[in-house]
Parts: C-alpha cells; structure tokens; sequence
C-alpha cells in the first residue's frame, strides 16, 4: 500500500509563513511525521511538495498510488487543471488545508479540488494530515 502526500506552493515555507495562521512547524517537520506515521502503520508515504502546478499534475499522473492526501495551497481555489488530474485519480483522496480555509479570506473560501476528492480536512494543522492518512487507510483497508 502506497500513500503519496501532495503539498502546493508555499508549503516549502513553513516555518516561516505567518505562524499565527500556519503554526511553528516546517515542511521538514511536517514530512518527518507523516513518514513516522507511515513507519508505524506499515505503510509506504511519499511526500511531493512542488510550487509549479504542472509539476504537481505530472505527479498525479503517474498514477502509482493507492491513496492520496493533497494540500493543493493556492491552487486550491482556481486551478481547473488539478481539479481535472484528480478526477483521473480514482483512489480514496483528502484535500487537506492546515489553516480553516472557511475562516479567511472570501477568495479562500473556495475550493475548485474539493470536488474530486472524498473530502476536506481543514484547520487541523498538522494533524488534518494525520487524520487524511487515517481516512485513506481504513478506507483501502475496507473498513469504512
């Protein structure tokens, strides 16, 4: 079983983006837990973080996955082409915001992804990754 965790622009940032909105930790912290989880659970997790959206979409592409938790960051609320890469992707997804999306700016508010996804987790921080990945196994695992 393998679980590709996606991160959009920016999230390299972490660490140094608002914390008031991001929280304290790093992109290097946040791929160290989901590895660790990944670790514990037996489970193969990549993490592919790029800030070019094509990038992201040829990732999708590769289809060598079983599930998918992606925080698409900006891209979230206007790119059609992730939108349509991810209704490709016919694996168990989370979209995944660090921040409550729902309590920022209108433009935030909306998620052109979330619709090719089984849903949103959001202002969970680091631990709406945890909570994605949890989703995604039980549901490979035919338990949900």
């Amino acid at each position: 079983m393998k679980i590709l965790v996606v991160n959009g622009p920016n999230l390299n940032m972490l660490g140094k983006r608002d914390k008031n909105v991001y929280g304290n930790f790093t992109h290097n912290y946040l791929v160290e837990e989901i590895k660790k989880w990944g670790e514990e659970n037996s489970i193969e997790v990549e993490v592919f973080q790029s800030n070019h959206e094509g990038e992201i979409i040829d990732r999708l592409h590769r289809l060598d996955f079983d599930g998918l938790v992606i925080n698409p960051g900006a891209f979230t609320h206007y790119s059609y082409a992730i939108r349509d890469a991810l209704e490709i992707v016919k694996v168990p997804k989370v979209e995944v915001h660090i921040s409550n999306i729902h309590k920022r700016e209108e433009f935030r508010k909306i998620s052109v992804t979330v619709e090719a996804c089984d849903g949103q987790i959001t202002g969970l921080g680091l631990h709406g990754y945890i909570l994605a990945l949890e989703y995604i196994k039980r549901k490979l695992e035919e338990v949900i």
